[in-house]
């Protein structure tokens, strides 16, 4: 069964296009999830039942684990989603506490804002694929 939830667009705050950035983390999304991810994530925030919902569903999927070579960051989880029915992309769970779970974060080939023509408070459609 798929999984859908809606969120509204919000401004980042801007940490994840470091991140993404990294040649390790560039490589693992190529081998794992088979795309070269755009440098920075669209975010969306969720609420009311979504939140419980979504939260529910992350954590029982096992999704694609993105491994630190290091110790300065920590891991990650990938769950390929349908973004507006249009694109393919992946939403991003940072394996690290207190990570707000009202806060959905989603990588793609390419730049979801532009692409899609989002602004802040446009809503956005995502549909698990797992």
């Amino acid at each position: 069964m798929l999984f859908t939830v809606v969120g509204r667009v919000v401004t980042g705050e801007k940490k994840a296009a470091g991140f993404l950035g990294l040649e390790w983390v560039q490589r693992q999304i190529r081998e794992k999830a088979g795309f070269e991810p755009y440098v920075g994530t669209l975010n969306l925030h969720i609420e009311g039942p979504a939140v419980v919902k979504h939260k529910r569903y992350v954590d029982s999927h096992r999704g694609i684990r993105i491994e630190p070579v290091d110790g300065s960051y920590r891991p990650g989880v990938l769950h390929r989603v349908r973004i507006n029915e249009t694109l393919d992309g992946a939403v991003v769970v940072p394996q690290v506490q207190g990570y707000p779970t009202d806060k959905i974060e989603i990588i793609a080939p390419v730049n979801l804002r532009e692409t899609l023509s989002l602004r802040d408070g446009d809503e956005v459609t995502i549909t698990y694929q797992e």
